[in-house]
């Protein structure tokens, strides 16, 4: 009898564990891959990590990977994923919506703004055409942060063009094709060497975090955290990652996101208000509308907010063309009403884009939540989900 009844509560206890690992929240990770980092984000085994990292720290995990870096950005405002494997821009971004750094695979570097021999200084390239791969990637954040730095915005160049391959842009600009380009100041080193003379240093930014950058969600507990800190410092390897040992200055990281896309610090023709204000403002009966798109939405938003999505393609910069964008669910609006526009935070363009929009079909009383979703919480305001 006593027999039994020991198997019996070891059964239980077996079913007992397969419960709590079947009840075990899947974790989430993506490797963003970009010109920076592409060969070492392709290196890394995806099955082999959800594997490993996720028999370390008992529970299941997805690993996926995107090329898509403006869908990436998002999903850090969203809080998409528990891991981040990314490159620095990415990483700064996630740092601002409740993530904590794990380190990089390698340490800082600078970039440098490169010019044609023409070009006296960066001040002087009002009207030039610059070669920068991808619209999101670290090069442009680069770019951005040292022509801003010489009272210059992309918008002050003729011809903005984005392709795919850093290196390319020095042939653009040897050939002819362009005038400026952004690379690291490693390879600037290597090809100015081989190529002595036929081009300039215009401008070379702060410390940038190198290589790939991972970043997990605060909210996983301690215990989870330290196992997948020590997993990226010494297992990765194994799976093709360069070891995570080097923890970069949290400060460059936050330099990073400032020299990226964040928006105008007011819009004219709009009134900038704070989530206090705008839940009067709702009280009252002013039309908040969430300019995201309908993921997002589903899983948080302000209550009350009319989801109508802004389709953005056009440049993250006050000079976008409205018309490489769809923001066709104005019409839905009343004109006559008072309404807010919002989205996930100062860095999120698709609320300004949107305000603009209403205001140039001649909506009357346009109020910008340029804080978005990330203020309204930060308020200690409630969120509603689907």
């Amino acid at each position: 009898m006593n027999k039994i009844l020991s198997l019996v509560a070891v059964c239980v206890l077996a079913l007992s564990g397969t419960a709590r690992a079947a009840e075990s929240p899947a974790l989430t990770a993506i490797i963003a891959l970009e010109p920076t980092s592409k060969k070492d984000g392709m290196m890394l085994s995806r099955n082999g990590m959800a594997t490993s990292l996720g028999k370390l720290v008992g529970s299941p995990m997805t690993v996926s990977a995107s090329e898509d870096l403006a869908d990436v950005m998002r999903a850090t405002r969203s809080a998409g994923y528990d891991v981040f494997v990314a490159p620095p821009q990415v990483a700064a971004s996630a740092l601002q919506h409740g993530y904590e750094l794990v380190g990089s695979t390698d340490r800082a570097e600078q970039y440098v703004l490169i010019g044609r021999n023409s070009l006296a200084s960066a001040k002087n390239a009002r009207g030039a055409r610059i070669y920068l791969p991808q619209q999101d990637s670290i090069y442009t954040y680069m770019a951005r942060g040292m022509l801003n730095a010489n009272g210059l915005s992309l918008k002050d160049l003729s011809d903005v063009r984005y392709e795919r391959y850093p290196q390319a842009g020095l042939t653009a600009l040897a050939i002819g094709a362009s005038d400026l380009t952004v690379v690291r100041q490693s390879d600037w080193d290597e090809w100015a060497n081989g190529n002595p003379g036929m081009a300039k240093v215009l401008a070379t930014s702060t410390p940038v975090p190198g290589g790939l950058s991972v970043v997990v969600k605060k909210e996983l507990p301690p215990e989870m955290r330290t196992k997948m800190t020590a997993w990226f410092a010494n297992s990765a390897p194994a799976m093709g990652l360069k070891p995570v040992t080097v923890h970069d200055n949290l400060r460059e990281y936050k330099s990073v996101a400032e020299l990226g896309v964040f928006t105008p610090l007011s819009l004219p023709g709009a009134k900038l208000v704070h989530a206090n204000e705008v839940q009067e403002l709702v009280a009252q009966g002013a039309v908040l509308v969430d300019a995201r798109n309908d993921k997002e939405y589903g899983a948080k938003h302000i209550p009350g907010a009319v989801l109508i999505p802004y389709v953005e393609k056009s440049l993250k910069d006050i000079a976008f063309d409205a018309k490489q964008d769809d923001f066709s669910g104005l019409a839905k609006l009343d004109l006559s009403k008072p309404t807010i526009f919002a989205c996930n935070g100062p860095e999120c363009w698709k609320s300004y884009k949107a305000s603009r929009a209403a205001i140039s079909k001649g909506m009357k009383t346009v109020y910008w939540f340029r804080g978005g979703l990330p203020e309204w919480e930060a308020s200690g305001m409630t969120v509603a989900r689907e």
